[in-house]
């Protein structure tokens, strides 16, 4: 299908003229390129406010240097500024666990890294209060909501205030932000002064004492301020429990943290969203396309997800290094049967489509339509994780639904395979409950998923070796992931497949030491891997593991934590995902008799000739996916490997 220029919301003063426009309502501003999918947050926020009848504009990446020509192009909004900084936080999409940076930008045009600045909700909205200092400025994205309290930035490597503090914004709307920016737009459209809206959820605001609507009550949670939290590491731990419980709450509480002479006020979100609202949600008139302006140029990250369908959100896994949770909410909201084959019929009309879909899943890839059997006790529940650290009794956990999805998906002709690329939950397909239907649903769903879904590589995640460390990491025990495998297997064997399962680990995560990881070497050589798909833990604002690593506390049992923290140690843990490789064995070895642990020298390589070659490769394998989606890690390429840890500049 053809698409004209009106197709899209407008992004330029000669695209709006085209539709007759001489006034906007809402100009969002956006860190990443304008693809108007579903997958990308401004095209959401716009296509959302386009439909209640306002005027939107998209101005995408615009130039921070110089005259700020582009942030005047379209002049002054009727109702506010929004910023959408971008799909992934800033600094994760620039920058890899090293801090050095990415090879690519993977949501600018050919990958560019000159198209934004770091932190651009602050940049952005500095340059707006200053052109306009009486229009409203709205954050929203991942980079805000992640920001919204007193949070330990990495990249800066300090405890910083609620995002509001450092940019001089008026509002935050946090999480999934379509209601929330609806009833914003309608109170300011009502000629309500930003100010004085204090009363809606999923908002965040500062005031003074004085001004927080209806005064501090006995219902609120005051946290600890965030002076406190800069003198005592434990009150920053003790204050991220508070959130990441009432970001997962169905009735959650107002929390209120002091900031200097001020108070960050963080309205509840709104319950989640109906299967009618997120349908609603999807169906809006996108493209699927990044706008022509770019005709001719790569944007990564839509070439990734160009030919995915997302069928659901929320996800209830909880793990402890995720951000979803916090964005998204534990609860599970499914579209409906009708609004994904729509979706999918709209993917098949998609000019250079060849009948594969890449991705059919969401958040998690086998959540769809679980849900809580009492949803009366769920309504009450803090849990941030329903499968950690047992599988809830009241959780429902059967795969039927998304069986039927698959099969009314393969059946539409121009189908010839739908793959599964987001991450599997194999603790639900192992997982035995009291409802045999459930039971016989979730066998069903694994061979359905190895014969079927895979293209070769079926990608799984279970992060680490040391159950140890798995506890810290929110996830299942390893011997969870034999029993996996050793399905996968048979299973293979019995079709006669030729496919291999590739596992996700992570180095450095809190509560890791060098030993744990030395034995994970060793557990993953007898299981005859030669890991890819490896990540070195990054502290991302507002993960349990983030807060982990800074403090030193659990936030939840406030124990002590081990993380590694310099070049030094955290490179001696990565260096055991290389084992094999000939130029990595001697410092192995070396490390192995410096931890007290010489026995594993022989495990790891009994009946080789040793490596006398000193000289070391710091280059990195293949390893995550760039889109940063469903939760995984981003990229880190052989060329984010440039440099030596502890050279020069680290």
């Amino acid at each position: 299908m053809e698409y004209r220029l009106t197709d899209f919301l407008p992004t330029t003063k000669k695209e709006l003229e085209l539709r007759g426009w001489d006034e906007v309502d809402v100009i969002l501003f956006s860190g990443d390129a304008y693809v108007d999918h579903p997958a990308f947050g401004a095209a959401v926020i716009g296509r959302t406010l386009e439909a209640a009848g306002y005027r939107v504009a998209i101005v995408p990446q615009p130039d921070w240097h110089g005259d700020y020509r582009d942030f005047k192009k379209l002049g002054r909004p009727r109702l506010f500024f929004g910023i959408a900084p971008g799909c992934m936080d800033s600094m994760v999409n620039k920058y890899t666990a090293a801090r050095r940076l990415r090879s690519e930008d993977a949501y600018s045009p050919d990958g560019r890294h000159d198209m934004r600045p770091e932190y651009p909700t602050i940049v952005y909205t500095k340059i707006l209060k200053e052109l306009y200092p009486d229009v409203p400025v709205i954050l929203g994205g991942i980079e805000a909501s992640l920001r919204r309290v007193t949070h330990y930035d990495y990249w800066q490597d300090k405890l910083r205030p609620c995002i509001l503090c450092d940019s001089g914004a008026d509002m935050i709307t946090y999480g999934m932000g379509e209601k929330t920016t609806i009833a914003l737009a309608e109170q300011i459209a009502l000629g309500r002064n930003i100010k004085d809206i204090r009363e809606l959820p999923q908002t965040v605001y500062l005031a003074r004492k004085e001004d927080i609507l209806g005064g501090i009550t006995e219902k609120d949670i005051v946290m600890h301020s965030h002076e406190e939290c800069l003198r005592n590491k434990r009150a920053q731990a003790e204050n991220f429990r508070h959130v990441e419980e009432q970001s997962n709450m169905m009735h959650a509480q107002r929390l209120i943290q002091g900031v200097g002479n001020k108070y960050v006020v963080v309205n509840p979100p709104y319950p989640p969203m109906t299967t009618e609202e997120l349908d609603a949600s999807f169906d809006l008139p996108y493209t699927r396309l990044p706008h022509p302006k770019y005709k001719g140029k790569r944007i990564p990250a839509f070439e990734m997800i160009k030919f995915s369908v997302n069928i659901h959100r929320g996800c209830f896994g909880g793990c402890a290094f995720c951000t979803i949770s916090a964005h998204q909410g534990k609860f599970i909201t499914c579209r409906s049967k009708e609004s994904i084959l729509k979706e999918v019929k709209q993917v098949i009309e998609m000019q250079d489509f060849k009948g594969y879909l890449s991705d059919l899943g969401g958040p998690s890839a086998n959540m769809y339509g679980m849900h809580g059997r009492n949803l009366a006790a769920c309504e009450k529940c803090k849990r941030p994780s329903c499968i950690h650290p047992q599988i809830c009794p009241n959780l429902d956990t059967n795969h039927q639904k998304l069986l039927d999805i698959y099969h009314a998906v393969d059946a539409l002709p121009g189908i010839k395979k739908s793959f599964i690329g987001s991450g599997v939950r194999y603790d639900l397909l192992l997982h035995r409950s009291k409802d045999e239907a459930a039971n016989r649903a979730a066998q069903e769903y694994t061979r359905e998923l190895i014969c079927n879904h895979v293209s070769g590589r079926l990608k799984v995640a279970p992060e680490h070796t040391s159950d140890r460390v798995l506890m810290h990491m929110r996830k299942p025990s390893f011997k969870q992931f034999y029993e996996f495998k050793r399905i996968f297997d048979r299973i293979n064997r019995e079709e006669n497949l030729r496919q291999q399962i590739i596992p996700y680990f992570i180095s450095s995560h809190p509560g890791c030491q060098e030993a744990d990881m030395a034995e994970l070497a060793v557990l993953t050589k007898e299981l005859d891997f030669h890991l890819e798909q490896v990540q070195d833990f990054t502290p991302t604002p507002m993960t349990v593991s983030t807060e982990a690593w800074y403090t030193g506390y659990d936030p939840y049992t406030l124990e002590p934590v081990f993380s590694a923290k310099s070049p030094k140690e955290k490179l001696a843990q990565r260096q055991y995902f290389f084992w094999y490789k000939p130029e990595e064995r001697r410092n192995i070895e070396q490390s192995l008799k410096r931890i007290g642990r010489p026995d594993l020298i022989k495990k790891l390589y009994e009946g080789q000739a040793p490596v006398y070659n000193t000289q070391k490769s710091y280059g990195a394998p293949k390893s995550y996916n760039p889109n940063f989606k469903n939760g995984s890690r981003p990229v880190e390429s052989k060329k984010d490997k440039r440099k030596r840890p502890g050279n020069k500049k680290y």
